[in-house]
This record gives structure tokens, C-alpha cells and sequence, in this order.
């Protein structure tokens, strides 16, 4: 059997879309509850109850490079990648005995933190060539320039928050 240029296009066409389908959704954060019962139990006290969710990083697609007139290297040279996850939702109770010194007002302190999203830009890099474009007045040749050199600075986007509680 011969495979012709259009019939390998649409199997290759044909794999990229079953593998786009078959890619699982990604979550968020996943919940984790810290086992504390053991410890309890070993040394006979309250252990504070603990309860979050680990982030899941999601990476973005990075900063396309572009190419400016009269510049031999591409802006930026290192592109920029955002990456964006949800901080989860934070539990932590702990039972608080005899606050006012009599054993009816025992209580539980808490410390819930929402479920927040965050989003980050790693560091980029913008280079200059120390040469410039070819002079056609000067048979073609490039001429040494100092070259250049900066740094895209990392983003951090977020608004997490925490509410202490007594009850």
C-alpha cells in the first residue's frame, strides 16, 4: 500500500485529535486531609484537625518571539511562560480548652483560608546581537554594536486571604 502525502497529513490530523479527546481534565487543586488520629491516640490529646488542597499548576502557552526591522534576534530571545493554579481551600481547627479558666467555655480556634486563584510569569530575556544589520554602504558588512541586554520581570498575581475563628 502506498501512503501518499495527503493520507499521511489526515492520520497524523486523525492521532492529534484522539489524543487531544483522550487528555484528562485537569483539576484544580486536589483535596488532602492530614491524618492526625494516630498522634492522638499515641499521646492521648485533642490534635488539631487539617484540612487543604494541593495545587495543580496549569503552564500556559509562552510569549510568542517576535522579529523587529533592523534587529538580527528575535524580542523576546527567552519568552515569558504563565503559569496559573488554585490555591485550595484551607481548614485548620484546633480545640482550644478552658478559655476563660472554667471548663464550660471550651472551645475551637479555626483558621480557614479560601480557595484562591493564582496566576504567575516566570522571568523572561531580551539579547541584542553586537552586530548590526548588514550595511549595504559598506559592501554588506555588519558593524559591531554593544550589545543589549535585559530581563523581563516575574509576575505574581493573587488575593489570598484567611479568617481567624473562635467558636
Amino acid at each position: 500500500m502506498k501512503m501518499t502525502a495527503r493520507g499521511s497529513i489526515a492520520v497524523l490530523m486523525t492521532c492529534m485529535a484522539a489524543a487531544g479527546a483522550a487528555t484528562p481534565a485537569v483539576a484544580d487543586s486536589v483535596p488532602v486531609g492530614v491524618p492526625l488520629d494516630a498522634v492522638e491516640t499515641t499521646l492521648g490529646v485533642d490534635t488539631p484537625r487539617v484540612a487543604t488542597g494541593v495545587p495543580v499548576p496549569v503552564v500556559g502557552a509562552p510569549d510568542v518571539p517576535r522579529h523587529h526591522r533592523g534587529d538580527m534576534l528575535p524580542t523576546p530571545l527567552l519568552p515569558s511562560v504563565p503559569i496559573g493554579t488554585e490555591l485550595g481551600n484551607t481548614l485548620i481547627a484546633s480545640p482550644v480548652p478552658n478559655l476563660a479558666g472554667t471548663p464550660e467555655t471550651d472551645g475551637e480556634g479555626t483558621l480557614d483560608a479560601p480557595a484562591t486563584t493564582l496566576r504567575t510569569r516566570t522571568p523572561g530575556a531580551v539579547v541584542g546581537a553586537p552586530l548590526t544589520m548588514p550595511d549595504g554602504s559598506d559592501f554588506g558588512l555588519p558593524h559591531l554594536t554593544a550589545p543589549k541586554l535585559g530581563l523581563i520581570a516575574p509576575e505574581l498575581t493573587g488575593a489570598p486571604s484567611a479568617l481567624l475563628g473562635l467558636r
